[in-house]
């Protein structure tokens, strides 16, 4: 579980310091305004904020809303000598908030991490001195390196340098892309093994990795259906609440005397006919949604399209990272003129000095000390694979292309 932040442990201490002070008020044989004066004392604690918001509200003319009909309806049970059911109004209605926030807070740490992708700085280059900025500062044009292991902070174009880049946190696609002079990168992708330089063709407000967490950030605006119904149905039923709770409480005591029976029951309305749950749990529950995709790496861009899945009838799959991790293994060897041995040796011999994750899974299945003795020259073509000079041979490890420049035949 995630830790609470400061205002809801706050919040946590009201609610059970008020819960004590609601026991003891219970349990204290005190009559008439003295008692009164002992259940303020937890109310005021509890509630001290909601009335507030209320007064505050009722101030800027939004009359009707959730701290108005609590405000009401706890004042009211005050004035009917139902102390004890005042607190707890409040007690209970504080205790609901500190969930909602509670589950608010975590689906949004949910999508922070992962749209832990915004750049922190960016290597600028300029008159041959590297200099550390922030990637709103660099414009268009200017001359960025970005070293190996380092979030690409812009969009560029590459002008020296070769290397892979991971753009799983922005594509979903797992499987390394390998980058060469002339190529588009993307901000927010890991430079995984060389350093490159490239030329910025986006400011940052512009750029890929900026957009993508616009998106992010608001993606509680883009609201479902039945989130903008549940806006404007309570924008009517509200005050058709509060109309109907005061005809409750006036009209029957004309006919039968009883007003504090009556006044009592149409509180108890207000408070059972507040709409609070219903505002609140629909646009929670979207929220809770997409903060929960994120946390399963999904990025969900409104409530609108979670909606949209629920009807959803069949889902195809196209991308590395959904069904496959996009992780290299050695998972098979195929030797002519050679031994499995001797072809697993000389391909890792060869894949010594490279950081591909091609290389990475041979040299594992090697498992063993490489002698870099044998090696007497070593040269990585982008796109290619490796071609090196070991124990006086020419050896080429690569896919398709290197074989054909190679005169290879299979």
């Amino acid at each position: 579980a995630s830790p609470m932040s400061k205002k809801q442990r706050k919040t946590l201490i009201r609610i059970v310091l008020s819960a004590v002070l609601l026991a003891v008020s219970v349990l204290l044989p005190a009559g008439g305004p003295l008692r009164l004066a002992v259940f303020l004392v937890p109310y005021a604690v509890i509630g001290w904020d909601v009335l507030w918001r209320a007064v505050r509200n009722i101030a800027r003319g939004q009359v009707f809303d959730e701290n108005f009909l609590m405000s009401v309806a706890s004042i009211g049970a005050f004035a009917t000598g139902e102390y004890p059911e005042a607190v707890a109004v409040m007690l209970f209605d504080q205790i609901g908030e500190l969930f909602e926030d509670y589950a608010v807070g975590k689906s949004r740490k949910s999508i922070a991490s992962l749209m832990d992708i915004r750049p922190d700085y960016a290597n600028i280059e300029k008159d041959g001195v590297i200099t550390q900025v922030s990637p709103e500062e660099v414009k268009i044009g200017d001359v960025i390196l970005v070293k190996a292991g380092e979030k690409i902070p812009l969009d560029g174009i590459v002008l020296d340098g070769t290397t892979t880049v991971d753009t799983a946190a922005l594509t979903g696609e797992s499987l390394p892309r390998d980058i060469a002079p002339g190529d588009d990168v993307i901000s927010g992708c890991i430079n995984l093994t060389g350093l490159i330089r490239v030329q910025v063709t986006k400011e940052f407000a512009e750029s890929t990795v900026s957009k993508i967490l616009s998106l992010v950030e608001t993606a509680s605006s883009k609201k479902a259906k039945a989130e903008n119904f549940i806006s404007k149905f309570s924008k009517y039923y509200t005050p058709c609440v509060v109309a109907a709770a005061v005809l409750l409480a006036v009209v029957p005591p004309l006919f039968d005397g009883l007003w504090s029976q009556w006044i009592y029951r149409a509180l108890t309305f207000l408070v059972i006919s507040c709409p609070c749950a219903l505002v609140i749990s629909v646009p929670l529950s979207f929220f809770g949604g997409i903060g929960g995709a994120s946390k399963c790496g999904i990025l969900v861009k409104g409530g609108n399209y979670m909606e949209a899945l629920s009807r959803c009838e069949t889902v195809v799959f196209d991308k590395t990272g959904t069904l496959t991790k996009g992780v290299f293994n050695v998972t098979a060897v195929h030797p002519q003129k050679a031994t499995e041995a001797e072809l697993i040796e000389y391909a890792a011999l060869a894949e010594t000095y490279s950081d591909h994750p091609i290389a990475k899974s041979i040299k594992e299945v090697y498992a063993k000390e490489i002698d870099t003795s044998r090696i007497e020259k070593s040269e990585e073509l982008s796109g290619k694979g490796v071609v090196a000079i070991i124990d006086g041979h020419r050896i080429a490890v690569g896919g398709d292309k290197l074989m054909v420049s190679e005169g290879a035949v299979w």
